[in-house]
């Protein structure tokens, strides 16, 4: 058995270690145990929704000054993300060309950083604001 900066593997027969996905489970010489069968990466559904609210920031831009900022809720099941986002914007604008960058980064972020599949992203706009109705509460008149 030889031993490669700090990993297990167990020698060919031409002395050469057998690689980086052969690895010798200790206490069993000899024996090697592929990569697949040495367990798994479960990422949790809240860290999924962090990281669908984060894209949806991103992609918003500059939020309201008053907005509250995106919330996510995630549903996986066997590495296929459902997300939905909650978020406030400003008024007026292109709600859905938003809507639409939100959705695209999300997919994007989740994919990469997560390594999910995202078939959809549901958008709900919980909030409008209006920059007229913001210059009535500061005291403005007309």
């Amino acid at each position: 058995m030889t031993r490669v900066s700090g990993e297990s593997t167990a020698a060919g027969e031409a002395g050469e270690p057998a690689g980086p996905r052969a690895v010798v489970r200790p206490g069993s010489p000899g024996r090697t145990v592929a990569a697949a069968d040495r367990g798994a990466l479960r990422i949790a559904d809240r860290v999924v929704a962090k990281i669908a609210a984060h894209a949806a920031r991103e992609a918003l831009g500059v939020l309201p000054p008053d907005a509250v900022p995106p919330h996510a809720t995630v549903i996986v099941h066997h590495e296929v993300a459902r997300v939905r986002v909650s978020l406030e914007l400003d008024y007026p604008s292109d709600i859905g060309g938003q809507c639409a960058a939100v959705r695209h980064r999300v997919v994007q972020r989740v994919e990469a950083l997560a390594g999910m599949e995202v078939p959809e992203v549901g958008v709900q706009v919980e909030r409008l604001h209006s920059a007229q109705t913001r210059g009535a509460a500061q005291g403005r008149t007309q």
